[in-house]
């Protein structure tokens, strides 16, 4: 055989080799990666969820509920804590600068600053003193209702900033891991695939690969709103304890020395079903 036809020759099997190795690689009209005979394979979000097994769909959907309440409470939770901010900022700067009546009637108005309802919850107590005779002994019998009128109040409106930080710092550590479970079910069921097809071609290999992937990015995109939302909203809810501790000691402080000097504090409080309201919240 010449050489001519020993070239012809290889050519044409390099020829066929390329042909066979770049099968898997062929676009449609779409754009999108055919296989052999030209099936489609998507890479399309929506339709790699479509097709990915039962596990995964299930983890996705676990996700889904974590990051749609996860969002609700950063939302719900980040405009409690604005009001919260700058109602005790007003309202504390009325209670140092006026007098107890001047400082109730600011607290009426600024009732989502934990510190007005602190003193709201206080005014009860402040009513039923108003007409009894103090002695020395029941003088300091109020002082002790009122101090713990204050303590439990402040712990009530400790608990109520905290609502909802649980459920992000679950999500937050947890989530990643929910996803890192669909990817490994994604990882099986593309070698899954592998073994079916006896070939590990990208049309039987790459929809599981991105299934898996999908599972990992909603973990994370659960996860990091979560974590970072927490860590805001821990250092502010500090702040606003420290401020209601502070407020709390000058609190009793103040009634300690009304109580003491005068028989009856001069203190306008609402009617019992309005305190009683406060202090359901």
């Amino acid at each position: 055989m010449s050489r001519l036809a020993v070239g012809g020759l290889l050519g044409k099997c390099h020829e066929a080799l390329f042909e066979e190795h770049t099968s898997a690689r062929r676009t449609d009209g779409c754009g999108r990666t055919t296989g052999k005979g030209g099936n489609a394979v998507s890479f399309d979000l929506i339709d790699l969820i479509l097709q990915a097994g039962l596990i995964v769909k299930l983890v996705l959907l676990i996700l889904l509920a974590f990051s749609v309440a996860s969002m609700g409470i950063i939302v719900t939770k980040w405009s409690e804590l604005r009001a919260a901010d700058q109602d005790s900022e007003a309202f504390l700067e009325v209670y140092q600068r006026e007098g107890f009546s001047e400082a109730y009637d600011a607290a009426r108005h600024l009732d989502r600053s934990p510190l007005a309802i602190v003193f709201l919850t206080t005014g009860r107590a402040l009513h039923e003193a108003r007409e009894r005779n103090a002695t020395d002994r029941s003088r300091e019998t109020l002082i002790l209702q009122l101090e713990r009128s204050i303590e439990w109040g402040a712990t009530a409106q400790a608990r109520r900033l905290e609502r909802g930080l649980p459920f992000l710092a679950t999500t937050g550590s947890t989530a990643p891991f929910i996803g890192l479970f669909g990817t490994v079910i994604g990882i099986i069921a593309a070698f899954q695939s592998i073994g079916e097809a006896g070939q590990a071609s990208l049309s039987v290999v790459g929809p599981g690969i991105a299934e898996a992937l999908v599972a990992t990015a909603a973990g994370l995109l659960a996860a990091i709103p979560a974590m970072v939302a927490y860590n805001s909203f821990g250092g502010r809810i500090d702040g606003l304890l420290a401020m209601l501790e502070r407020f709390s000691n000058q609190f009793q402080r103040d009634l300690g020395l009304l109580v003491e000097t005068q028989t009856v504090p001069t203190v306008v409080v609402p009617p019992v079903e309005r305190t009683a309201s406060i202090e359901e919240r």
